[in-house]
């Protein structure tokens, strides 16, 4: 399919835990432009879940086993823990590759700014998988934002919160700030990304960070981030997972109605039960979870657009073929890392 040939993207996604399991390798085996070629897991019992589930991908225990059969692929697929990220992407780069990197892109802007030259210089392209772009319950709220339901939109209010405890069991628990460790550099990546593309550039920004875990060398637990946007409007994001209860999904006031909607997006949780992307009911939800738009006394439910993570996946077919811009431009997660760095800073 590269360069107006009919083959398919020759693919490659290296990790297989919760990120190439779970989001990456089902949107890639669903899509027929693409296929998954080769996996990367270091751990024998995810090796062998991976090649029950793709039988016709090479499953090997390293990166530099895959960089050795690098003229076999086109594209790869970083579903590994951030700090990680910066030195395979610059070696697929280096051996030619495209590359996808997940969410948070890389611990410092030093570093994402050296991959977007890299990419630039190497002729390949580079994206980051900001698939929230792609909830259901977002793509709503910003057709309601854009015919202007709400009037006037003033105030955005947006949260990822669980009752988790015991940790979330993976790299969020360990992996230090330095690396790219903590709730904001994670679910941060997410909602900053959300507010900036809903109201547009940040002007000021404020933060809050606090390290609630057993570990106190660990990085942020919980967190909260106030946005002006030259918009005029004022965001507030809250990250935790160790919320007792959880606010709303998303608090929206304008002018002339709210948009309130509880709950997470299901397209996750689908997906790891299993559900494929080709699925009728994937990306759609109940009515009881649809968000309510209108004032206290007259709200209204709005039906939900359809979750569409596997649409980031679509626009990168355009974008390597040279037909349509990156689903991601790699400029707009480094935008959201300088703010974090600078919450960071301040904290």
């Amino acid at each position: 399919m590269l360069n107006g040939t009919a083959a398919p993207i020759r693919t490659a996604v290296v990790g297989f835990g919760i990120s190439g399991k779970v989001f990456h390798a089902p949107l890639i085996e669903a899509d027929q432009h693409y296929s998954l070629d080769l996996i990367v897991t270091a751990d024998p019992g995810r090796a062998a879940e991976a090649a029950r589930l793709y039988p016709q991908a090479r499953i090997v225990p390293t990166p530099e086993a895959m960089f050795d059969q690098a003229s076999q692929l086109d594209l790869v697929i970083l579903g590994t823990p951030p700090h990680a990220h910066f030195d395979l992407a610059a070696e697929a780069i280096a051996h030619g590759l495209h590359v996808v990197v997940d969410k948070p892109f890389v611990p410092t802007t030093a570093q994402g700014a050296e991959l977007i030259a890299l990419a630039s210089d190497g002729g390949v392209q580079l994206t980051v998988f900001q698939n929230r772009r792609w909830d259901a319950d977002f793509l709503t709220l910003q057709k309601l934002v854009r015919e202007g339901a709400l009037g006037e939109t003033r105030t955005f209010e947006s949260r990822f919160e669980w009752w988790r405890p015991e940790g979330f069991g993976n790299w969020r628990d360990t992996v230090s700030l330095a690396q790219g460790g903590g709730i904001l550099h994670d679910l941060g990546a997410h909602l900053i990304d959300q507010a900036i593309q809903l109201f547009g550039p940040v002007e000021q920004s404020y933060g809050e960070t606090a390290n609630r875990g057993s570990d106190p060398e660990a990085a942020d637990t919980e967190a909260f981030v106030s946005l002006l946007h030259g918009s005029g409007v004022r965001t507030r994001l809250w990250m935790n997972g160790m919320a007792a209860q959880a606010g709303p999904r998303f608090h929206v006031l304008g002018s002339e109605a709210g948009y309130t909607k509880w709950g997470l997006d299901g397209q996750e949780p689908a997906l790891a039960a299993g559900v494929l992307p080709s699925d009728p009911a994937y990306g759609t939800g109940p009515q009881e979870s649809w968000g309510l738009l209108g004032v206290d006394g007259a709200a209204s439910p709005v039906p939900a657009e359809r979750g569409a993570y596997p649409e980031f996946y679509v626009q990168l077919v355009s974008a390597l073929q040279g037909e349509g811009p990156l689903p991601v431009d790699p400029a707009e997660p480094l935008e959201v890392l300088r703010i974090i760095e600078g919450i960071h800073a301040r904290a």
